[in-house]
């Protein structure tokens, strides 16, 4: 009996960890300035700009986010929050704008954007492009 609640007690012990694990990767929620939630895409989503947008993706973003945008880049599981996955609806859902901020501002481990990226018209470039992803079926 003794070993058997041993073996349970361990085994509650690893979920726990676990589970304080991923809760702690979960991201919280991002407060979007409503000016920037309002703000229209000044970049039209032609092929130009997608073309940009996934270059500069591939070299300022792919390493955390992956190839197909779903937070599971190379160095993914080295950060202590989840990157965000863009083929997620919810997303997807947001108005450009906010996902303009959220990169020019950045967060915890996701760098701001503006300092490697200081041109606006790069930026939006990406945006248009996170536009691409899929959202998955669940």
């Amino acid at each position: 009996m003794k070993k058997r609640n041993l073996i349970i007690g361990g085994l509650l012990t690893i979920c726990i960890t676990g589970m304080s694990f991923m809760m702690l990767r979960q991201p919280t929620p991002w407060e979007v300035p409503d000016k920037y939630v309002k703000m229209a895409n000044p970049i039209k989503a032609d092929a130009k700009s997608l073309a940009a947008g996934k270059a500069l993706y591939q070299v300022n973003c792919e390493a955390c986010h992956g190839k197909k945008g779903l937070g599971n880049g190379t160095k993914a599981p080295d950060l202590k929050t989840a990157p965000g996955n863009f083929t997620k609806e919810t997303f997807q859902a947001q108005a450009d704008g906010a996902i303009f901020y959220k990169m020019t501002e950045g967060r915890k481990e996701m760098p701001k954007a503006k300092k490697d990226l200081p041109n606006d018209i790069d930026r939006w470039n990406i945006v248009n492009y996170l536009r691409t992803f899929t959202v998955a079926k669940n």
